[in-house]
């Protein structure tokens, strides 16, 4: 994590103090359980919860000697029990703490990202209807092809995020599950219902079944599925990109008073947040491989995952997190040009229309073939720049014989290509 793609509240979560929160109130939690069962006194229990503390710096000090992390934890917080702490993380290992902690922080960032997507939603909702049924030149290979709306772009990406959404929520679901089960899994010197009782206080779900570990299957999921998101927002970010390019400018990223785009050159207003995105979504999408590489530990575990996650955990969460936020604020903020957009879709002298006539062939009675034919070479023609697409059909002997100057004029309708928008959008957000 670096500050410049950071954001507070998502790198609160992988402070410190937040995870050493939540391993102490797991083993107060856990303690409180087994007072239940009378494995510990209840007075330690209390005594845990009434003056166990813990310091980050101490904590710090206390591994360069342990070289244990969770050790030196528990020897701070004895620093301040007293006695009673050596009821603390009875029939627990270490694993138990720090994968149980990783699916608090992990749900409670998944929470962030999906108030993140929501306002992603928000945007691509207000600009889709704001821009239904602005006509735009439609492409493919990045060339034109046939006309669309804007609109339709943005539902498109609505439609994409909302998925994303939901497969968040799965992630965050499978995610969340609480291992204290002991050394190697098998519960031997703890009960299965003080797991119970501390997935019920964090709002987790019991594993079924772990080793030493929580299996990582579940992680490589999640991760994938951050993968996938930072893939959406890439391909958003790709779209105003091309939008934004000289020839193109049919939409743009707001440049605020002040703003600069060039040291060299005054005159440049570049996709710089869009561009940005692009690199981000990079970055997401790596982190996801490692994640799947941790899927298979030796025997019951290893610690071949730990280095792992302990920087994709923070990195992924905090910069998704950071991206999806500079989406939402780009799309909020986009500038959109009615007159390029017109331009554009009038560049090439009515070839948009060109499967249209060829269709209206065939059903004139006209072999596919044929018509292919005496479409293209009245099409290549004005690709030539040599004059206007119905003026050459017009013109063609071939085409009237079938078509006449009426019929063909009336194929030129832009009015045909968007009378199924309104249905596009009922089925995308159930009103058009």
């Amino acid at each position: 994590m670096i500050p410049r793609y950071s954001r507070p509240e998502m790198s609160a979560i992988w402070s410190a103090d937040n995870r050493f929160r939540i391993w102490f109130e797991i083993e107060a939690h856990a303690c409180d359980a087994m007072a239940e069962l009378g494995i510990v006194p209840k007075s330690a229990a209390k005594a845990i919860w009434e003056r166990g503390k813990f310091d980050a710096d101490r904590i710090d000090e206390i591994e360069l000697q342990t070289k244990h992390d969770v050790i030196a934890f528990l020897t701070n917080v004895a620093e301040n029990v007293g006695d009673e702490a050596r009821f603390m993380h009875q029939g627990m290992t270490s694993s138990d703490v720090l994968d149980t902690c990783l699916a608090v922080q992990l749900a409670q960032a998944s929470d962030i990202l999906l108030a993140d997507i929501d306002r992603v939603l928000a945007a691509l909702e207000k600009r889709a209807f704001e821009y239904k049924d602005l006509v735009c030149m439609g492409r493919s290979h990045g060339i034109h092809a046939e006309p669309v709306t804007i609109g339709l772009k943005f539902a498109s990406f609505h439609a994409e995020f909302a998925r994303n959404r939901e497969r968040l929520l799965a992630a965050r679901k499978d995610i969340a599950t609480c291992a204290i089960s002991g050394a190697v899994g098998t519960f031997a010197n703890i009960d299965p219902s003080v797991e119970e009782y501390v997935a019920a206080k964090l709002g987790l779900s019991p594993e079924p079944i772990s080793t030493q570990v929580i299996p990582r299957d579940r992680h490589a999921l999640y991760f994938a599925t951050l993968g996938v998101i930072a893939s959406s927002v890439e391909r958003v970010a790709t779209e105003i990109r091309h939008l934004q390019r000289t020839e193109v400018r049919e939409a743009e990223e707001y440049f605020s008073p002040g703003q600069k785009g060039s040291s060299a050159m005054p005159h440049k207003r570049n996709p710089v947040l869009t561009e940005n995105l692009t690199g981000l979504a990079r970055l997401v999408r790596g982190m996801a491989i490692p994640a799947m590489e941790n899927v298979a530990l030796w025997h019951e575990r290893d610690i071949s995952h730990s280095s792992v996650e302990r920087m994709i955990g923070p990195d992924a969460t905090v910069t998704l997190d950071f991206a999806l936020a500079r989406l939402a604020g780009v799309i909020e903020k986009l500038v959109v040009y009615p007159d390029a957009v017109a331009r554009n879709l009038n560049q090439l002298g009515g070839l948009v229309f060109s499967q249209r006539v060829l269709l209206a062939l065939t059903q004139a009675g006209m072999s596919r073939e044929n018509a292919y034919v005496a479409v293209q070479r009245n099409a290549m023609r004005v690709w030539a720049g040599e004059g206007d697409f119905l003026n050459f059909l017009k013109g063609d002997g071939e085409v009237t014989a079938k078509l006449p100057g009426k019929t063909l004029e009336e194929l030129f309708d832009l009015g045909y290509h968007t009378k199924h928008v309104d249905t596009i959008f009922k089925r995308v957000f159930g009103r058009a």
